[in-house]
């Protein structure tokens, strides 16, 4: 399977289990903190067709509502975003570990590129059973009127009205199913395109992986976060779009299907790609972040 390189977490069993998850949640609230400005500008633009662009979005949102607008909702991720990354890079490595022993190599050695792949997909859909309801809480907080025409007053208030709409399942977790689509797609990107830039510097350097400098972490953490929204961001527009959505009389949306040919109708494939310019922006501080804060946590518990 090609030369070693020296992982971060040789060790095995419950202990590193641990590790993983405990490091995934520090970065989970590093990528909340950087990023949560960025994506409300993101949610807007991809629901709403009044502003111009993301500039006028973000001197709307500042003009109207205020700068601690820009971290509404935050709460919810903050909390929630903690468990999802740690479901995440935790996934990841037990998958990793599996295939380790599935090919019968030692661990830390390179697997093949489709297993990273493989590996980080399962990291999608494990994390899925909690970003779907977290994010559409947030989405929701995010996109409501400003003032008096709020519809929820906090996380509570919007999980309690989501669930008495169309109960657990139809309220609290719509979108799912794209959400599924989006996250498998996305952190399969994602850890790929980290494993190799981290593969290819420790082997072109000819340094343990351990030995890669943080700002080489963040560098390709950044870089790996645009990976990852190039690689999923037309089902985010669709998930976005769902979460959205009203209810009742007023749901424009009866299924995933009919979203994403109601936007292809609308504005063709364009409508896949609105907002992508700030989520862009938005991918590399925040998945460098993630992953330096991972990595050097994963460094400092040995």
């Amino acid at each position: 399977m090609g030369a070693p390189v020296v992982e971060l977490d040789p060790p095995q069993g419950p202990s590193q289990a641990v590790k993983d998850l405990f490091s995934g949640a520090m970065g989970g609230v590093a990528q909340v903190l950087i990023g949560q400005p960025f994506d409300i500008v993101k949610v807007r633009l991809q629901t709403t067709s009044q502003y111009a662009g993301a500039l006028d979005a973000a001197k709307s949102i500042y003009r109207n509502e205020g700068g601690l607008a820009f971290y509404k909702g935050t709460l919810t991720p903050l909390i929630g975003i903690g468990a999802c990354v740690s479901v995440q890079f935790a996934a990841f490595h037990s998958a990793r570990r599996w295939f380790e022993e599935r090919n019968g190599t030692l661990p830390g050695q390179r697997l093949a590129y489709s297993q990273y792949y493989a590996a980080g997909a399962f990291a999608g859909v494990a994390n899925t059973v909690l970003s779907s309801p977290i994010e559409h809480i947030r989405i929701r907080l995010q996109s409501q009127p400003h003032g008096a025409g709020r519809l929820y007053s906090g996380p509570v208030d919007c999980v309690r009205k989501l669930v008495a709409h169309q109960g657990v399942l139809g309220g609290l977790y719509r979108g799912t199913s794209v959400t599924l689509m989006r996250e498998a797609t996305a952190y399969g990107a994602w850890f790929t395109a980290f494993e190799w830039m981290m593969n290819s510097d420790a082997r072109r350097t000819g340094v343990d992986r351990k030995d890669v400098p943080g700002w080489k972490i963040a560098m390709y953490g950044g870089l790996a976060g645009e990976f990852l929204w190039l690689a999923s961001y037309p089902f985010d527009v669709i998930k976005s779009k769902m979460q959205t959505d009203g209810f009742g009389a007023g749901q424009k949306y009866s299924s995933m299907r009919a979203c994403f040919a109601a936007t292809w109708r609308a504005d063709g494939l364009g409508g896949f790609w609105k907002g992508i310019g700030p989520t862009l922006l938005r991918a590399m501080p925040v998945s460098a972040g993630t992953f330096a804060v991972v990595e050097m946590t994963m460094r400092a518990l040995g």
